[in-house]
């Protein structure tokens, strides 16, 4: 409601440069705008420079004379008047981080026209530690500007908690892509190699644009830069899987892509097609001495891309399945799907889980929907 009420009083001031909005309307939005352009930079952490550009916007919310962002031992950042008076800060800052309470204190100057001559030090609170302060500073003691510090100094914690939270989810999902590459690299590298091996001799030219597609495959899987990828990129890296594939089992695999050109700018997470192309691949076609087909359809739903990608091959137990989803399969039933339905499930939510369509003998047919659009949710720049 907060927003709503900040984003029509800018509409109005927009229309109206004078302002015809209540005056706590026109206070909530200038409140509103200024928290705005003070939480990017410290969503980037606790630095000198991110202080820097986060204390030059908080200061005119506080209507201080100064305010300066510390860390646990010095000021990272002090906008406003009486710099020179930096170092005193040290011992409040040092007991405010200590104790975790606010610390006020008088200041003394020669000059007679500095302004600042009292401060207030609130403690920073990140999960259960006080990694800095928030310091403001007037020309007298002031009860109001202690109450404001504190609730500033509380907003500034609530960002710097949101990074350790951004960084927490980043390193989850490095680490669920990095099973993923383990579960890839052992039995896929060894039947690649082998199969491009037997062509060496009796066509080499086969060989060659193998080891090629190969090299490709392996590139694009141990990647290093983005959580993040296109469609099209995925879709390419799965077509260099299947022709590798193709080199092993021959006319027993049969390919059909039905790819939507408009859907292949859409982004989505890195490696999240190829381990449902695989799990096609191995439980529709390694466990079955016959033929084996395997489906992948791209289209365009309007904000959304549905992918679908099918086999006919064995299928497996409903109750399995669910098993599998839970983490619970056990090592013979790898981690794809049950990482590839979490990850889909952290970037957008759980009504973009995986939705899985199999019983035994029936084959299976696994239908993945990826909003077009979504706040955060870039592709990975290219390599330098």
């Amino acid at each position: 409601m907060g927003l709503a009420l900040g984003h029509g009083a800018a509409r109005r001031q927009q229309e109206n440069p004078a302002g015809h909005g209540t005056p706590v309307e026109r206070a909530t939005f200038h409140t509103l705008h200024t928290a705005s352009l003070a939480a990017p930079p410290l969503r980037a952490g606790l630095t000198p420079d991110t202080a820097r550009k986060a204390a030059r916007r908080l200061r005119p919310l506080l209507g201080t004379v100064a305010l300066a962002l510390t860390d646990e031992e010095s000021v990272l950042a002090w906008d406003g008047a009486g710099g020179h008076h930096r170092a005193e800060a040290g011992p409040q800052i040092a007991q405010a981080v200590r104790t975790g309470r606010p610390q006020t204190f008088a200041l003394s100057c020669a000059d007679g026209t500095c302004p600042v001559r009292w401060g207030v030090v609130a403690p920073l609170r990140v999960d259960g530690r006080a990694p800095g302060t928030l310091a403001a500073f007037g020309g007298r003691e002031s009860a109001v500007m202690v109450r404001a510090a504190g609730e500033v100094a509380r907003w500034v914690s609530v960002q710097l908690e949101l990074v350790d939270l951004d960084r927490a989810r980043s390193s989850v999902i490095e680490a669920e892509i990095r099973a993923l590459r383990a579960q890839i690299s052992p039995h896929f590298v060894y039947n690649s190699l082998a199969s491009i091996a037997s062509f060496v001799r009796t066509d080499p030219e086969r060989a060659r644009g193998l080891l090629l597609e190969f090299a490709d495959f392996t590139r694009y899987s141990f990647r290093r830069n983005g959580d993040f990828t296109t469609l099209a990129e995925e879709l390419r890296s799965i077509e260099q899987y299947l022709e590798l594939a193709r080199a092993r089992f021959g006319r027993r695999l049969d390919v059909t892509l039905r790819i939507a050109p408009e859907v292949l700018p859409v982004t989505l997470p890195f490696l999240c097609l190829q381990p449902l192309v695989e799990n096609a691949l191995k439980h529709g076609l390694g466990e079955s001495a016959g033929r084996g087909r395997i489906t992948i359809a791209a289209e365009d739903e309007g904000t959304e891309a549905r992918v679908v990608i099918e086999d006919d091959g064995v299928g497996m137990d409903p109750q399995r399945l669910r098993e599998i989803l839970r983490g619970r399969g056990g090592p013979s039933a790898g981690i794809g799907l049950s990482n590839v339905d979490t990850r889909l499930r952290q970037v957008y939510g759980d009504a973009h889980g995986l939705v899985v369509e199999t019983g035994v003998g029936a084959g299976t047919r696994i239908t993945v929907r990826i909003p077009k659009f979504r706040p955060g949710v870039r592709p990975a720049p290219p390599p330098a």
